[in-house]
């Protein structure tokens, strides 16, 4: 009888080192992924500095700089969202479902506020994607920030439905981590985008 139980013991101590491997497994390879965007992204901040640096006359005709007070108000909400998604984090591995849903709604809120605020910056502004080098560097970087946001959203609300579905988080997280080291990323980048676009004019 215990030799049975010691087997059974060792099995379940090399499942769940098993399992620990998987896990740390896919978050290299998702932090990998992450690296990877960080090079896109980079490039194209490069890219913007180089322009700006280089042309004459960096600004479309007619305009002489974007307005801030709603960006900055929509960056804060953005980096705001860092935390609370850390908080939804936190609950979750205290077992509290509710206060995990509860953030994690939160943070789906205000990444769609940011998006909307972007929406109705776009949809006032007097310069297109095709007017200059200007005009196509500030929508391609906000455009593909505003893709990995939306992205970012898409995963919150799929973490949120696994939530539903009994005994999914009792043990591991890892889509939840994923999700939330990638918000955290997306907000990085933007405080980048900030200062270059709408602080350094």
């Amino acid at each position: 009888m215990t030799i049975i139980t010691e087997d059974y013991q060792h099995s379940l101590y090399a499942g769940a080192e098993h399992h620990h491997d998987e896990e740390g497994n896919k978050m290299f390879g998702f932090i990998v992924f992450l690296l990877s965007e960080s090079v896109i992204f980079l490039s194209f901040f490069i890219g913007y500095i180089v322009y700006k640096t280089s042309s004459p006359n960096w600004l479309p005709p007619g305009v002489e700089g974007l307005e801030v007070r709603e960006p900055a108000i929509n960056t804060v909400v953005l980096v705001a969202s860092s935390f609370v998604i850390y908080f939804a984090e936190r609950a979750l591995q205290r077992h509290n479902l509710k206060g995990f849903r509860f953030f994690l709604i939160a943070t789906m809120a205000m990444g769609t506020y940011f998006l909307v605020g972007q929406a109705i910056e776009w949809s006032n502004l007097t310069f297109g994607f095709t007017t200059g080098v200007y005009g196509a560097m500030f929508y391609l970087l906000t455009g593909f920030h505003g893709l990995h946001v939306f992205t970012g959203i898409l995963l919150q609300g799929i973490i949120l439905y696994r939530s539903f579905l009994p005994g999914n988080y009792d043990s591991g997280h890892f889509g939840v981590n994923a999700t939330s080291l990638f918000w955290h990323f997306v907000d990085v980048i933007w405080i980048v985008l900030f200062l270059l676009i709408y602080i350094w004019q």
